[in-house]
């Protein structure tokens, strides 16, 4: 985000690195869940900014349909990592932190009992979070899927293939698709860091919480949970510096979708295993359809992970 900044209006890249860390810690600690919760549904719309730079590029719609049909694959170690990568994107582990976070922040907003104790209420709740969940996974496949068609029509089809920042990406798109495209690029990435950046920090925050049974929730004051904020802060801020000791970000977001895609099939197990498990879930374990999708979803993903550690 700092980087994109910079070729917008000239300036430190560090500082405004900086800057947009200090303000996703403060905005998420100092803010409401109700009322953050509702700045990062609005900056959801900056995605979009992807989908238009397909439109407003130069696409062979016939080849992007038929290599989206039918795509070509190559078995050896930088194709099945690659392939590890989009999943790792896809089922990231922190989706389940976060996800199931956010629905225990609100029932505690809207005064809702938690599922298990009124399993006879449950349905129109369980209704709206899959129906959440459905349109949610919809629209972000639908935008992976329009940056890399935007990528592969633009940057790839002009041999830039070592692309080592955000920045130089919308820099290279700049001459190929036009300024607008360029300008919709970069507002996308600013868009897409002021949603990533706090979801993935607040993830993390859930995920240690509850590892040592610490009060945790973006409703709680932070004088309530100060260890759940602290970990916020630590996370975020932690990203920040990795910009001061020269690591490229790139590889640092490519290596992490990998390890990504590692953790999640066992996690996918464990979660399987425990919405199947009448002990934990009550009245609510999952369905057989629901529970078929979940192992094949599982086994596509060990498959993936199989097929890169043999590479």
């Amino acid at each position: 985000m700092g980087a994109v900044l910079a070729l917008i209006i000239p300036g430190p890249v560090l500082l405004f690195t900086a800057i947009f860390g200090v303000v996703s810690v403060a905005l998420e600690v100092g803010l409401s869940y109700a009322r953050y919760s509702s700045i990062l549904k609005w900056s959801t719309l900056s995605l979009f900014s992807y989908v238009a730079v397909v439109f407003v590029s130069q696409v062979s719609w016939s080849e992007a349909i038929r290599g989206t049909l039918l795509p070509s694959f190559i078995f050896d170690r930088a194709h099945a990592m690659a392939l590890v990568a989009i999943f790792g994107t896809t089922i990231s582990p922190y989706l389940f932190f976060w996800q199931a976070g956010q629905e225990v922040e609100e029932q505690h907003r809207r005064h809702v009992k938690p599922l298990h104790v009124s399993p006879r209420r449950a349905g129109a709740e369980l209704a709206r979070i899959r129906t959440d969940t459905l349109v949610g996974m919809g629209f972000s496949h639908i935008t992976a899927l329009f940056i890399i068609i935007a990528t592969a029509a633009t940057l790839h089809a002009h041999g830039i293939t070592q692309v080592t920042s955000a920045a130089q990406a919308a820099e290279a798109l700049r001459p190929i698709a036009g300024q607008f495209a360029f300008a919709l690029f970069a507002v996308g990435i600013i868009g897409t860091g002021l949603l990533a950046v706090p979801v993935l920090a607040g993830s993390a925050a859930y995920a240690v919480s509850e590892t040592f049974d610490w009060t945790e929730g973006l409703d709680h004051k932070p004088r309530e949970a100060k260890a759940f904020y602290g970990v916020i802060a630590l996370a975020t801020l932690g990203g920040v510096a990795l910009n001061f000791i020269g690591i490229d970000p790139m590889s640092a977001l490519y290596w992490a979708a990998v390890v990504n895609g590692l953790l999640a099939p066992p996690l996918m197990v464990v979660t399987m295993l425990i919405a199947r498990n009448p002990a934990v879930m009550g009245e609510l374990v999952m369905g057989r359809w629901l529970e078929f999708g979940g192992w094949l979803a599982t086994a596509v993903m060990w498959l993936v992970a199989g097929i890169f550690l043999l590479s």
